[in-house]
């Protein structure tokens, strides 16, 4: 079976779950940046979790399918239409041969995940299909898609059944602000304790510069910094360091400005302070922001980041036990 790219939308690429394990010689994670979502709709189709579908960045694709499947659209909410028809979200339906699905426009969210039964069939690399488009790897060519790319999908499941759906109360809800939980320290002592206080009690908002490589924020009170003498390898600007590797989620604030969370696409270590990094549990939440969407950041302890991690795989698993029945 196979997939014919009729438009790409504004920037849709093949992802899954992420190569880890290179991130240490520069080749980031990559995968889905709201991986809850791929999972959820890879299981609504009956796939494993880790399986390849389609990520979908404010404006959707309109793709042709040339044999029977079930897909399921899931994460930000750009409705789907199927022939012109509406289909619902988080929730599994059959197409057939020359089939065509489109999305309106967008409504909720940042991110939509297309799954396929059997998934894209992309040559692993590393062991993921992900798109790194930064270093041209994996997925469909190592780049986004374009018009008139044809994708390969893999064997139907035995799994795969139209009508599957995800509660509501299964689906993470987002609040305005968003409470971005952080655990403070790295570089913490860089700042003042004032300039502390300041970038926590401040709302910030998302900039039009957010990708998959970091998401920028604006819009709070500068950060004044420590004074110091610039050590051997340091730049002048008080927001330099010697050379240090980065973190995911690691929260940057270059020349003091404005904060940038590192994401999945994100260089592995550079010359720039960290105040700290947003932990696992809610990188997730980032990959939903739209520009201008407000946030703030959230000082936790390490106990209460664990305590978050295992809630968030909790509710993985109560996902999986509803879609893998």
């Amino acid at each position: 079976m196979a997939i014919k790219v009729v438009s790409p939308g504004l920037s849709t690429t093949v992802q899954d779950l992420g190569r880890p394990g290179y991130y240490h010689i520069g080749i980031p994670l990559s995968g889905a940046m709201d991986r809850a979502a791929m999972a959820a709709a890879n299981l609504l189709v009956g796939n494993e979790e880790s399986a390849a579908g389609l990520e979908v960045v404010f404006m959707g694709p309109e793709l042709e399918f040339m044999l029977p499947s079930v897909v399921a659209i899931t994460g930000g909410e750009i409705p789907p239409k199927l022939n012109g028809t509406p289909c619902e979200t988080w929730t599994s339906f059959a197409v057939k041969a020359g089939d065509v699905l489109s999305f309106d426009f967008l409504k909720a969210g940042a991110r939509a995940y297309i799954a396929i039964a059997g998934g894209i069939d992309v040559p692993v690399v590393l062991g993921s299909r992900s798109t790194y488009t930064l270093g041209a790897l994996g997925g469909h060519q190592g780049r986004k898609l374009q018009t008139g790319d044809i994708l390969p999908v893999g064997s139907t499941p035995s799994k795969a059944r139209a009508g599957r759906t995800l509660d509501q109360k299964l689906r993470r809800q987002s609040t305005s602000p968003a409470e971005l939980r952080m655990l403070p320290g790295l570089y913490w002592h860089r700042v003042t304790e004032a300039a502390g206080k300041h970038f926590l009690s401040d709302t910030w908002k998302v900039a039009p510069e957010a990708d998959r490589i970091g998401y920028r924020f604006r819009g709070g009170r500068p950060i004044e910094f420590m004074p110091r003498t610039p050590p051997f390898g340091a730049g002048s600007d008080p927001s330099n360091i010697v050379d240090a590797c980065y973190p995911y989620g690691s929260i940057q604030i270059p020349s003091g400005t404005e904060p940038i969370v590192l994401h999945r696409d994100a260089v592995s270590g550079g010359g720039y302070f960290m105040v700290g990094a947003v932990i696992s549990a809610d990188m997730d939440l980032i990959a939903q922001l739209q520009p201008h969407m407000p946030a703030r950041f959230v000082a936790v302890d390490m106990p209460t980041a664990l305590a978050a991690r295992k809630d968030m795989n909790a509710q993985a698993a109560a996902v999986r036990a509803v879609l893998q029945l």
